[in-house]
């Protein structure tokens, strides 16, 4: 079999969305199927993972030729608000945009069972449901690079972290607003801050932040963000599925999230700790060691279901269905 396994704006595009196409193709390539990262009508399959006006027109002229059209729904009109600047007025038309363009597919392929349930009210297209996969590999060694990023950023234990494109819709202000309320704590945001694409309100939760709050920027090794933290806090309001809390995971590392759909599928309790408003007193009671080691060691097991050896045939059935 051979893909067309397509990324338009891949030179400009980061975040979790260029992540989960890196994993597939590490997929693509532990399945021995054979790929290609441009558009092509000589393959078998034409997967397409962001819906840019050539993804759309690849997509018309695969139809045409009869080649099964596969989309992966990064993008949903729900998730795009509160991101960078302005999008917010940007995710009211995107939707009509979306629903007509995710109906070129044959297959969509959700990165979770949330996101499948959005599909359901864009389009009649049939879906599928594949994580966007961990890469352990990845993460091997962290606990080596301790001490040296808790150095380089002045963190003292336990570390309340996040890993991530600074954006509002990922719980910016919650995030800094807690850390305000708990003075003995060091918080910590690991990722690029970009402040040409921000906002005025998220530009000023930046500049108003807390001394016990640093943004660090984007890290050279994120394995360094993992090592340093101890509690990953992801008060994100919308969200496709999270792949730095699946990181976090299997990094044994406790999460702290809100009851949203997204993490229906983490027991609370067991997998992690859910909360709406009580973050304060929950971060509290992770001051617990047992308890963050209790937590982490569950969240790894599970966690670990998502490696992408274990994800990469559900990416390859999606293939085998569409080729029948």
């Amino acid at each position: 079999m051979r893909v067309a396994h397509y990324f338009e704006f891949e030179s400009a595009v980061s975040g979790g969305i260029r992540e989960s196409v890196r994993h597939q193709r590490q997929m693509l390539e532990m399945s021995d199927i054979e790929y290609v990262t441009e558009p092509s009508l000589d393959v078998d399959v034409v997967h397409l993972n962001l819906m840019g006006p050539r993804s759309v027109y690849w997509a018309k002229r695969a139809r045409n030729r009869d080649i099964p059209v596969v989309i992966h729904t990064h993008v949903t009109a729900e998730d795009f608000g509160d991101s960078f600047r302005l999008t917010n007025l940007l995710a009211g038309p995107l939707r009509p945009y979306l629903e007509r363009v995710y109906g070129f597919g044959d297959l969509l392929v959700c990165p979770s069972a949330y996101n499948q349930s959005l599909m359901k009210g864009y389009t009649d297209t049939e879906t599928r449901v594949v994580s966007n996969g961990v890469d352990t590999g990845k993460l091997e060694g962290t606990e080596r690079l301790r001490e040296e990023y808790l150095d380089r950023y002045n963190l003292s234990p336990p570390v309340v972290f996040m890993v991530g494109h600074v954006i509002k819709r990922k719980g910016l202000e919650t995030f800094v607003e807690t850390a305000r309320r708990l003075p003995e704590l060091d918080f910590a945001w690991f990722g690029p801050i970009d402040r040409s694409l921000k906002g005025r309100s998220t530009k000023r939760l930046l500049d108003t932040a807390p001394a016990n709050c640093t943004f660090t920027g984007y890290v050279d090794d994120i394995r360094g963000a993992y090592a340093a933290g101890d509690i990953f806090f992801f008060p994100t309001h919308e969200e496709n599925e999270g792949i730095a809390m699946l990181e976090a995971m299997v990094t044994g590392t406790p999460v702290v999230v809100r009851p949203i759909d997204t993490f229906e599928w983490l027991e609370d309790g067991t997998h992690c700790l859910k909360t709406t408003e009580g973050f304060d007193a929950t971060l509290e009671r992770l001051k617990d060691e047992s308890l963050r080691a209790k937590l982490g060691e569950n969240a790894a097991a599970l966690g670990a279901e998502f490696g992408l050896s274990n994800v990469a045939n559900q990416l390859t059935d999606c293939y085998t269905e569409v080729t029948a």
